[in-house]
Parts: structure tokens; C-alpha cells; sequence
């Protein structure tokens, strides 16, 4: 939907409109309060902020807080609750309507679609680049390092390969914008892929050079942890020393289970959101 399009004012038409903006209301009103949120909008977050909002909004009737058929408070309202112009949030309810979560009556508001379902997020694996294409931000990187190695005795034993086995080592600081986000260190076996170590990372994506060589990542133990950037962490991703870093320490597996390559990634503690979701069993 185009932002400059002017839309009919929302109002309430009925009793049950009116029950269902207040309860939607109600429900968006406790988005920056509930440990359930896919998060509130963050003006510095790498982000567009549109696309933060639709996030919000997708979060809460995937969550079942906004029934399907129910109608949107009115744009006033939410750019309130939110704290974005209305441009943007038009931008976010278009995008929406493209998705088929929401749909746009004439003169009445926007509704949730019929069809839209309460989900859960997907455990998916997903690359640097691939996310920044889904949020519309183009990524590059800064390589540090770019080499084969032999492989020491703990890096073999994880990857599952005799010690001294040549190892393609990549490191690099990643960027969405001109923002930089983490700091990258993969190792691989170099045997995978021949002539990795002559690829140009600056702009290639680690996942898709492997895709073409036939390696293909399908699952990956994860694990992450908060600490303190040192001062060449810091350094590398624009913040001062101490300042908090999310650890993500990634062992990715192949078709048929076996050790493809181990990676360590830094966050900038405010650059990065991790969304997932839990269930009692």
C-alpha cells in the first residue's frame, strides 16, 4: 500500500467493532510488558522500523492475543502505542495485507484475516544474509581473517577429524548497513569445499559457497550466553570495552549427521533479537 494514499477514518460501527478494538487495544497495550512479545519498536535497531512494528503486530495475533475477524484499534491509537508516524505504520499494515494477516475493510479499519492462524516460530536455520534479505537490509563484511590451518587436537574431536587436518579458518566483522553487528569465526574442513580460501567473503555468503559445493547445513546445535566484550571485540564492533556481547556457539550437521563446521559468533548486546518460542510439553 502506497504511504502517501489517504485511508477512510476508522470508526466504530457496531457493538461487537467496539468489543473487538478495545480487546485488541488491550492486547497491544501490554506489548512492551509481556515476556511473550516479539519485542517493541527500537528507533536505533538495525531494523526498519515498519518492519519492526509489522513484527509486533504479526506477534500478537500469531500468539492469539488479536483474534482472527477482529479490527485493529485506529491508527492514531496505534501509532500512539507503538511510537512511529503514521507513514510508517501504514507501511507496516500494507505489508501485512500482502502477507494475508490482516485485510483492509473501506471505511471501516483494518481486520485480521480470516484465514490467519495462531503459529509458532519456526526453528529454522538461517544464514547472516539470508536474514538481512528477509528484513530488507543489504549485509557485507569486513574479513579478518581468510586462511587453512592444520587442526588442533579439541578442533578435530569436534568436527569428528583425525588432528592436523587442514582447516579453512574465516573470521569476519558482519554488517547490516553501515552498522556492525557481530564478529564472525568459522572453521571448516578445508577438503569440503577446495579453494574456499580464495573466495572474496566480503560480500559472499559462507552458506551459499557451500550449497554450490554440494554441503548443505540441515540442523545446528546451538548454544548462547551472555559476557563482556574484551577490548579487540569491542574495537571490531564500535563499542567500549566491558559492554555486553550475546555468544552464539553453532556446531552444524549435514544430511547424515555428520560435523560440517563450528562457528562462534559475537553480538553487540543492542544490535541483535533473538525470537522463539516455548511450549510445555
Amino acid at each position: 500500500m502506497r504511504a502517501g494514499r489517504r485511508l477512510p477514518a476508522v470508526h466504530v460501527g457496531t457493538e461487537r467493532d467496539a468489543a473487538d478494538v478495545r480487546n485488541t487495544m488491550g492486547a497491544l497495550a501490554e506489548m512492551n510488558d509481556s515476556p511473550e512479545t516479539t519485542g517493541a519498536v527500537l528507533p536505533g535497531y538495525p531494523e526498519p522500523l515498519w518492519v519492526q512494528a509489522a513484527d509486533v503486530i504479526r506477534g500478537q495475533v500469531e500468539q492469539g492475543l488479536v483474534k482472527p475477524g477482529g479490527r485493529l484499534p485506529p491508527e492514531r491509537e496505534l501509532c500512539r502505542q507503538l511510537g512511529i508516524s503514521r507513514v510508517t505504520l501504514r507501511k507496516a499494515l500494507g505489508s501485512l495485507v500482502e502477507t494475508g494477516v490482516l485485510s483492509a475493510s473501506h471505511g471501516r479499519g483494518w481486520y485480521v484475516s480470516r484465514g490467519a492462524q495462531k503459529k509458532e516460530w519456526p526453528n529454522s536455520l538461517e544464514s547472516f544474509s539470508e536474514t538481512a534479505s528477509r528484513m530488507g537490509l543489504t549485509p557485507h563484511s569486513t574479513v579478518l581473517t581468510c586462511e587453512v590451518s592444520a587442526s588442533t587436537i579439541d578442533e578435530a574431536e569436534e568436527l569428528a577429524i583425525a588432528p592436523g587436518t587442514p582447516l579453512f579458518r574465516l573470521e569476519r566483522v558482519r554488517f547490516l548497513g553501515e552498522v556492525a553487528i557481530a564478529v564472525d569465526q568459522t572453521r571448516l574442513r578445508q577438503s569440503l569445499v577446495p579453494g574456499i580460501e580464495s573466495v572474496d567473503f566480503t560480500s559472499r555468503s559462507l552458506f551459499t559457497t557451500l550449497e554450490e559445493a554440494g554441503v548443505e547445513p540441515v540442523r545446528a546445535d546451538s548454544t548462547i550466553e551472555a559476557t563482556r566484550a574484551d577490548e579487540q571485540v569491542a574495537g571490531q564492533l564500535g563499542l567500549e570495552a566491558g559492554a555486553p556481547v550475546l555468544v552464539m556457539r553453532q556446531l552444524a550437521f549435514g544430511a547424515q549427521q555428520e560435523p560440517l563446521f563450528v562457528s562462534v559468533i559475537r553480538y553487540a548486546g543492542d544490535r541483535y533479537r533473538l525470537r522463539t518460542s516455548f511450549a510445555r510439553s
